[in-house]
């Protein structure tokens, strides 16, 4: 059973527009964009049945709550909870921006770089109070999370609230801590996809038990990635699965078995081409395997001044004796331990090949070269590999350890976003993951749900 989550954030406001800190303050409203953003999301999602809608008690949020819900097929109801507050910022709220940084430029500093630090003192009388906005907002989104998984087993639920609230759901879900705050980003009416399989009530999910599906969503709107942050510096790196192949249709594991593409992994290669074709590539980078080298050439048609780089730390898992073999077989010759590689992948050591600490070391390293040779400077590149080293790259994104390995979706011909705004500095934003809508036109990945 799965419990499927859409989460979106509500539309352009009238703070958003003019950069204002809104926070808890209810006093803006949705701008005619923001409205107008709405309505595309209601289009979008109108072929999927929700079993309810919950909502921030937010104007912002309850209005694009509404008029997504006017253009479904169906009417879900509709209900709002406090636990989906925006984040508690009194001391701020209602001020510019800039104006924030000028006067208290200590304080926006820690926000920015050590949210799990930041706090307000606030007066209560003649008491002092330290408050921790987002320490106290994780705990919000956990409580959400306890309160609604355990009502809506094997349901389709939409969430619609704010820009904070949503990355502590989503961090809380993934396990990701929260001094990675601002490392997730979630653009206005951006969409977001969780999947929750095996929830216990009164349980906290556990790492193999929650996936992110897709994160920030923005082609919608037009968009064909979300801008990056204003003072972005850095390079941006696009991470691209590679096409699929016989194997991945059929759920043979391939691992570094050299398997080309099938012609519909070509045909996502071209889908891939015409989707980052009016972005401007300064670098590509790939696996020297087959398959993700034959998807990123086929990009790089549309940018021919671009020399693809080889990078043998991209290379695939290595599945050993694995290898060829598909599901059943791998049951009979080891009992019980392609399960556990399903429910626990940190624990288990392919035979006669690699396991998973094994992978993120190097793909860590390979990934940890690359960001080098282009810090601090404002490029775009590709990076073409595959499954397992795409999910140790994104992991690492958050310090996450190998037993996280389930918790990112990596589709064929699926495209993440990863910036740098401060190049190595500073901590990387990751604006999506798993864009495949491109590929079907839908924002649920219809990719091969095969073997790696």
């Amino acid at each position: 059973m799965t419990t499927r989550v859409i989460l979106v954030r509500h539309g352009q406001s009238t703070y958003n527009a003019q950069h204002r800190i809104q926070g808890r303050l209810d006093a803006s409203v949705l701008t005619e964009s923001g409205c107008e953003a709405a309505c595309k999301v209601g289009d979008t999602l109108a072929s999927l049945a929700f079993d309810v809608i919950y909502c921030s008690p937010l104007q912002r949020a309850q209005k694009t709550a509404e008029l997504i819900r006017n253009r479904l097929q169906a009417s879900p109801p509709l209900e709002s909870t406090e636990l989906l507050l925006e984040v508690d910022l009194p001391l701020w709220e209602g001020m510019e921006r800039q104006a924030v940084i000028d006067q208290f430029p200590q304080d926006y500093q820690r926000w920015h770089e050590h949210p799990e630090q930041f706090y307000m003192t606030i007066s209560r009388g003649e008491e002092e109070h330290q408050h921790f906005p987002v320490l106290e907002l994780f705990e919000q989104a956990r409580n959400f999370w306890l309160e609604i998984l355990a009502k809506h087993a094997d349901q389709t639920l939409l969430i619609v609230a704010h820009n904070g609230i949503n990355r502590c759901l989503i961090a809380t879900a993934l396990g990701i801590q929260p001094q990675f705050y601002q490392s997730i980003q979630q653009s206005n009416c951006g969409i977001s996809i969780l999947n929750f399989s095996e929830v216990v009530p009164g349980e906290f999910p556990q790492p193999a038990t929650v996936q992110l599906e897709s994160l920030n969503l923005t082609q919608h709107l037009g968009q064909v990635f979300p801008s990056p942050r204003s003072g972005h510096q850095g390079p941006r790196l696009l991470l691209v699965r590679h096409g699929e192949t016989e194997w991945n249709r059929q759920g043979q594991f391939q691992g570094q078995i050299d398997v080309p593409l099938n012609d519909n992994g070509r045909q996502q290669g071209e889908k891939v081409a015409d989707f980052l074709q009016s972005v401007p590539l300064d670098l590509g980078f790939s696996s020297p395997m087959s398959r993700p080298q034959e998807t990123a050439k086929i990009i790089l048609r549309h940018h021919p001044d671009i020399t693809l780089q080889l990078d043998d730390d991209l290379k695939e898992i290595s599945h050993g004796l694995w290898e060829g073999k598909f599901e059943a077989e791998i049951d009979q010759a080891y009992p019980g331990l392609l399960q556990q590689w399903k429910t626990a992948p940190e624990t288990v050591q392919m035979p006669a090949g690699e396991n998973l600490q094994q992978v993120w070391i190097r793909a860590i390293a390979a990934w940890t070269r690359l960001v080098q040779s282009i810090d601090q400077q404002p490029l775009v590149g590709i990076v073409v590999a595959h499954d397992a080293v795409n999910k140790a790259i994104l992991c690492q994104l958050f310090g996450l350890s190998p037993e996280h390995f389930w918790n990112f979706k990596q589709g064929n011909g699926a495209v993440s976003v990863i910036d740098y705004p401060e190049g190595l500095a500073g901590k990387p934003v990751l604006q999506a993951i798993n864009i495949t809508t491109h590929l079907t036109g839908s924002v649920l990945d219809q990719t091969a749900a095969g073997a790696l």
